[in-house]
């Protein structure tokens, strides 16, 4: 049996006087790769920073082994001890630099020695030599142990290693996008080396290249690795393990996602017919003791009476089988409707910046009803500027946009600029169609919002919170073409389930943006694939795409 390096027996936590989780138990042991699931509030990040000793215990008891270490890669990391990147004017490589800050502390100490032994007062001073010169040895040895020598070299191998070259040592961190710097962070994780990695989400606004080099990156990793990810596809690349934290319980699974879904299913399924056999013996018992109550009654017979106590305490000794419940999950209905045949048509289209590059050239492409397309590309390649471009098509610089004369867009943005963040919830519903205040709360509440949460700015809200939002505006707009910009985003894997089978069942065509590769498999019948300015057309999804690449 391998080594257990962690356990939680009976953990609870509370934040400002809330139960946040109680009763985990939990063994962590060496050479895992775990990936931590949940619904978005759970608890999973909190568990996390539990696990890193950032929060204390309210109840019950964590072990961690002697010698253990661990470093964690939050959800949205702050460069440079906690300061904004904005203000540490640092670049990339100097950044990764400081990943071990005892060694500047004893480079900065060996500097100091020497600068002391070069000083006339202390070489001419024999006694204050020898001290000075005996403290630059034990600094000296420091360095060793801590491969000082070796350091930048580590580093820079570490950063090439997570996908982050040459190009980019020189760029200050306030330049690189959301996804660069978590792999910054993630680089200076693997010159630490610690026992267990603790990562939050760290594909976020990564590109497939991007996510491909982290998968890599993971399952070489030497220690144990705890993710908290909602993309499925990375999960069934890397874990070994699945933990789902769900109602206040932590199971834990063997295997990567795909087997941690189809064992779950079983399990339910096994535990529902259980409950449903229990209940019906359940039923019996009772019955059996009402009629011997019933003739105790009219005969007080004892014998009636002990038969009815026995099956009592028969009743009270059964370990119950509990109900199988699902998390609350948000209803999403994009009925759509039938529309023009030919729904999007691109003929030549081009765009060239103010700097004078080249964005694209001659793009083509066309979209019939019922179609559902994938636009797949790096990240720089110019896919979100295309959607939007399909949004204002009168006003192509270069070629011709047609969308279908009866053709409806909705639109998703990545970046959510399609809320208004000072107005409340139920004014921006209320804006999006007109309905009267008890049906927008109603219809808000569908997609699993508080009545807090309605009346309150939207810029209170979450990631997952905001991307909920911006479906529940889809639904009252009632297109049938939807222009979808990374929309798994910040939403839990209960929600992405809920709309891949939406936009299974939606009538009309969807052209999406997604680096979620499982995703892709489950809802597009065609990948296009945006790269050097050019589009590449593939039939099937991202695996049949991957495959033809050779990517896979």
């Amino acid at each position: 049996m391998a080594e257990i390096i962690l356990n939680l027996d009976n953990a609870a936590v509370n934040l400002a006087g809330r139960v946040i989780f109680q009763g985990i138990s939990w063994e962590v042991q060496a050479g895992q790769r775990v990936g931590l699931v949940g619904p978005n509030g759970v608890g999973k990040s909190t568990l996390m920073k539990l696990i890193a000793g950032e929060l204390s215990l309210a109840d019950g008891s964590i072990y961690r082994t002697p010698g253990l270490t661990w470093g964690r890669l939050e959800q949205e990391p702050t460069l440079t001890d906690g300061k904004p990147e904005t203000a540490s004017g640092r670049t990339t490589l100097q950044e990764a630099l400081t990943a071990v800050p005892t060694l500047t502390a004893v480079e900065e100490k060996l500097s100091h020695l020497e600068a002391q032994m070069a000083d006339p007062a202390v070489y001419n001073d024999p006694d204050r030599l020898e001290k000075v010169m005996a403290q630059h040895g034990r600094t000296l040895d420091e360095y060793d142990r801590l491969d000082g020598a070796r350091y930048e070299s580590r580093v820079k191998e570490a950063l090439q290693r997570v996908g982050l070259d040459q190009t980019h040592w020189h760029t200050p961190t306030h330049l690189l996008s959301g996804g660069q710097k978590k792999l910054v962070q993630l680089a200076k994780l693997m010159v630490q080396q610690p026992t267990v990695l603790l990562l939050d989400e760290p594909d976020n606004h990564l590109d497939v290249p991007a996510k491909e080099h982290l998968e890599k990156v993971l399952n070489q990793y030497p220690g144990c690795v705890l993710i908290i990810s909602h993309d499925r596809y990375l999960l069934d690349e890397v874990a070994t393990h699945i933990a789902e934290l769900e109602n206040g319980r932590l199971t834990l699974y063997p295997g990567n996602y795909t087997a941690y879904s189809t064992e779950r299913e079983l399990r339910r399924l096994r535990q529902q017919q259980m409950y449903q056999a229990q209940q019906k013996e359940i039923a019996r018992i009772e019955a059996a003791i009402a009629r011997f109550e019933l003739w105790a009654s009219i005969v007080i017979n004892e014998r009636h009476i002990r038969q009815a106590r026995s099956r009592q305490k028969m009743l009270d000794r059964m370990d119950k089988v509990e109900k199988v419940t699902d998390a609350r999950r948000m209803t999403l209905n994009l009925n759509g409707w039938r529309g023009s045949n030919k729904v999007l048509d691109l003929g030549n289209v081009g765009m060239t910046l103010p700097d004078g590059r080249v964005l694209w050239r001659s793009l083509n492409l066309t979209i019939w009803h019922g179609e559902r397309v994938g636009l797949v590309g790096p990240n720089g390649a110019g896919k979100s500027m295309l959607l939007r471009q399909l949004l204002d098509p009168e006003n192509v610089p270069q070629g011709v946009i047609k969308i279908g004369p009866s053709n409806k867009i909705g639109y998703y943005a990545q970046e959510q600029e399609t809320l208004n963040y000072h107005n409340t919830l139920l004014t921006e519903i209320r804006h999006t169609a007109p309905l009267s205040e008890g049906d927008a709360v109603a219809f808000l509440h569908k997609f699993l919002f508080t009545y807090d949460q309605i009346r309150a700015p939207i810029h209170n809200l979450s990631g997952g919170e905001r991307s909920r939002l911006q479906l529940a505006k889809l639904v009252l707009t009632r297109p049938n073409l939807l222009l979808l910009d990374e929309p798994t985003n910040n939403l839990d894997i209960a929600s992405i389930e809920v709309l891949e089978q939406t936009l299974d069942e939606f009538v009309g065509a969807v052209l999406v943006i997604s680096h979620d590769r499982y995703f892709l498999d489950k809802v597009v019948d065609r990948v296009v694939a945006l790269e050097d300015g050019r589009l590449a057309e593939y039939a099937g999804g991202y695996t049949d795409y991957a495959e033809v690449i050779g990517k896979r």
